[in-house]
């Protein structure tokens, strides 16, 4: 019998195992650190968000060998780039904001399937949303469309080289990328998997829907809190990382208030930004809100650098919009066909 899950208030304060987290990290933290740091020196740092999506594909095959780990990081860069390129195209729409939410929660689902059935670890679709909606966000010009897909691929590219330095040491087994047989029947017809889509679809479309309604200027928080909460294999762990979602969220809100209020250069964002990659990398398999003491500073500062807005009201909507996406996404967790019957 399987030993009963931790309640939110004690997983919150429970650690897993280091796994290796150290080389993940040093990977993810070059791979995100170059790409910055040349868009910064060439003056282009309002490019920064597609270089950093690009980037997101080194944290995927943490825990496969080379060939594997290539295969996954290939697939993952190109969903990525589609994904960013989709956003980008869609803010040249008139009301583009209201268009980004039926497109995110395509994405989601999408890339939930594409997931479960390549086996990609991290599993879900939580950065695909993230960067079709952050794309989406960013004002539209037709130019943009073409420099965000080059700017993102080669980000991507970048970090599979990256993922692939340690074979230099052993120049006799290089073996070529693996892409794993693909199960989409099995993603799709599984009962418990299309509970999950159906959750995805509607928890994206109600948290976007309200936000842009309220006149909120980041409903790409409230949607990605939503696919974040839901990507948890079973109903205990989403429950879990929807509270942890929501409390590490605010505590990482007073971590990056500091690093905001010093106003920092561009290349110190992008050295702040590799340091909390890092620290995200090295926290988030062992506990996930403590890595969002990382990870909520990161994103703020990779907004900073490409656009900066008045911090105050940054740090409001972080706090705010993450909760909303979260409690929507929980509400939907509710068995309430049980509660109707008792």
């Amino acid at each position: 019998m399987n030993a009963a899950a931790p309640s939110p208030l004690r997983a919150a304060f429970t650690f897993g195992p280091h796994a290796g987290a150290h080389r993940v990290a040093a990977r993810a933290g070059i791979s995100v650190f170059v790409p910055l740091l040349i868009l910064v020196l060439i003056g282009r740092s309002e490019w920064a968000p597609y270089a950093a999506f690009g980037a997101f594909t080194s944290l995927y095959g943490r825990r496969s060998g080379y060939a594997e780990r290539t295969g996954m990081q290939a697939m993952a860069g190109l969903f990525l780039t589609a994904s960013v390129v989709l956003g980008t195209a869609i803010a040249l729409l008139p009301e583009s904001a209201w268009w980004a939410v039926p497109g995110a929660a395509l994405v989601a689902v999408a890339g939930q399937v594409v997931s479960t059935a390549y086996q990609w670890h991290p599993p879900g679709s939580i950065f695909l949303v993230f960067g079709i909606t952050v794309s989406a966000s960013i004002p539209g010009r037709a130019e943009l469309v073409p420099i965000a897909a080059v700017v993102a691929l080669v980000s991507a590219g970048f970090s599979m080289v990256v993922g692939r330095i340690g074979a230099l040491r052993e120049p006799a087994r290089r073996p070529r990328a693996v892409v794993p047989d693909a199960d989409v029947p099995a993603a799709l017809h599984d009962p418990l998997q299309r509970v999950k889509l159906l959750r995805l679809l509607v928890g994206i479309l109600v948290a976007g829907t309200i936000s842009t309604s309220l006149g909120g200027s980041h409903p790409s928080w409230a949607m990605v809190a939503v696919v974040a909460t839901l990507s948890g294999p079973r109903r205990d762990t989403q429950i879990v990382r929807g509270v942890h979602r929501v409390v590490g969220t605010l505590a990482g809100v007073l971590v990056a208030w500091p690093l905001l209020e010093t106003h920092p250069s561009p290349i110190a964002i992008v050295v702040l930004i590799m340091v909390l990659q890092m620290a995200a990398e090295l926290l988030v398999g062992r506990n996930y809100a403590i890595a969002l003491l990382a990870i909520t500073p990161l994103a703020l500062l990779m907004g900073e650098l490409a656009a900066p807005r008045p911090i105050d009201s940054l740090l409001t909507d972080r706090a705010a919009e993450t909760a909303l996406g979260a409690l929507i996404a929980l509400a939907m967790l509710v068995p309430w066909r049980q509660l109707r019957h008792h």
